[in-house]
């Protein structure tokens, strides 16, 4: 696929060097040579230095003769004008991202279609609803459901006293076909277990579960679940903001952040929640604030070693829900080696919702996990497809690939080996990058 992205920074870098790895053809546009030198070292791509809002510079990038036009530059006006500017040239699909709540509304995200925009992507947005997903399931570190809720995916990490330390892969899945270990993570490895592999503390254990078996996954863990009832969350970003808005009528919130003049425009905006000016990197003034007396901490300011540092302080604390925002990728396996619960990444979340875009079958859902370079991903089977043609132990799918769960009409099926898959079957795969371009031969 040949996809062009507008925007190096952030997102646009993170983007180009995990599309570019799965065998598709990139090009970037960006008006700073620096960062354009940079990411031509890191990715095989080509690099175009200049304006994606001008016409010469689109046409430069042979925009159209691309599949997908791709602008998360970090000026929003920039993004949607030259999406539309590429689409009408004749890019195939075009995303813009954007920071307004306002665009997203069903009559105005309309006017974008119209317009060419296929899709408004609105990374805080996302972040902050995993976030409040994440809050909903206080014993798992990421969660995420698939056709409808009737499948998920649970991720916890296994505490000294969980009763699977020392247990065999085997004995887990074998106990109830209600849920299956479809991989592991420990020490910076994500591994396709065997039924010989057994559980470690401190793994991080990815899990397909029915609907009705997930408290039961997650009592596994060995970490007890947790009401929240008062919650501190640290930063008053996109992310902060959209967390109390959606929150605040059910949880007393404390909201701080180190900026004077944002605390008194917070407090216009977010009447039900506490906004507090107060540096958040000064511990006794967080101590001061109740932070040893909250059920959750959310760490969202523009800084991860700001938000890590306050999490491990929190944790510290005995705060048993701890979440940090942490942008900088080199420091998400330290935030997860020092405690923190849970990690949020814009552009994990963001590459998570563009994936699909790329894919060449019909993909329901794709989510990229934070911590492994894995993916799941939820396939409609096709007719006379591979996989219709044979039992899941014979179709031979690449190692790095593993079936979690199959959904036909209203019944669930945890996936086994003897498993026959049929024409319009909903299909969770949980797959490594080295064998994602492969995976839509089997389903198309």
């Amino acid at each position: 696929m040949r996809i062009v992205i507008s925007g190096v920074e952030e997102m646009g870098s993170h983007l180009a060097r995990m599309l570019s790895g799965n065998g598709h053809d990139i090009t970037v546009i960006d008006q700073d040579p620096k960062l354009l030198d940079e990411l031509g070292t890191l990715a095989d791509v080509i690099t175009i230095e200049g304006d994606a809002t001008t016409f010469a510079v689109l046409r430069k990038a042979s925009v159209r003769r691309c599949d997908l036009f791709i602008a998360v530059d970090s000026i929003e006006n920039d993004n949607v004008l030259s999406a539309i500017m590429a689409k009408q040239l004749g890019a195939k699909k075009s995303i813009a991202r954007i920071d307004n709540n306002e665009y997203l509304e069903p009559n105005n995200k309309e006017m974008f279609i119209d317009m060419g925009i296929d899709y408004l992507l609105y990374p805080e947005r996302i972040a902050a609803e995993e976030v409040i997903n994440l809050l909903g399931h206080s014993s798992t570190t990421e969660f995420v459901d698939f056709s409808g809720g009737k499948l998920s995916l649970v991720v916890f990490r296994l505490e000294p006293n969980s009763s699977l330390v020392g247990a065999s892969i085997a004995g887990f899945d074998e106990e109830s076909l209600n849920y299956r270990t479809v991989a592991i993570m420990r020490d910076g490895n994500t591994i396709i277990p065997k039924s010989s592999d057994t559980y470690m503390v401190g793994d991080m254990v990815y899990v397909i579960s029915r609907q009705g078996a997930v408290s039961e996954v997650m009592a596994l863990s060995g970490k007890s679940s947790v009401n929240i009832n008062n919650m501190m969350i640290l930063g008053g970003s996109r992310i902060g903001i959209q967390i109390a808005k959606e929150l605040q009528d059910e949880v007393n919130i404390k909201l701080i952040d180190y900026n004077a003049e944002k605390a008194y425009r917070l407090a216009e905006m977010l009447e039900r929640t506490l906004i507090i000016h107060q540096d958040g990197r000064d511990t006794d003034a967080m101590l001061e604030e109740g932070l040893a007396n909250m059920d959750a901490f959310v760490a969202v300011t523009g800084r991860s070693e700001t938000n890590i540092l306050t999490a491990m302080l929190a944790k510290r604390m005995g705060v048993k829900r701890v979440i940090a925002e942490v942008e900088n990728m080199n420091y998400i396996n330290i935030a997860n080696s020092v405690g923190v619960d849970t990690i949020v990444n814009k552009k994990i979340v963001t590459a998570s919702n563009i994936f699909r875009f790329t894919m060449s079958t019909d993909v329901l859902a794709i989510k990229c996990l934070t911590g492994s370079d894995a993916e799941v991903l939820e396939f409609i089977v096709k007719p006379n497809s591979p996989a219709t043609k044979s039992t899941i132990d014979h179709m031979e799918l690449p190692e790095d690939v593993i079936i979690g769960g199959v959904v036909r009409g209203d019944k669930v099926f945890i996936a086994t080996s003897n498993m026959q898959i049929n024409a319009y079957d909903r299909v969770v795969v949980f797959a490594m990058p080295s064998a994602i371009s492969e995976i839509g031969y089997y389903f198309n």
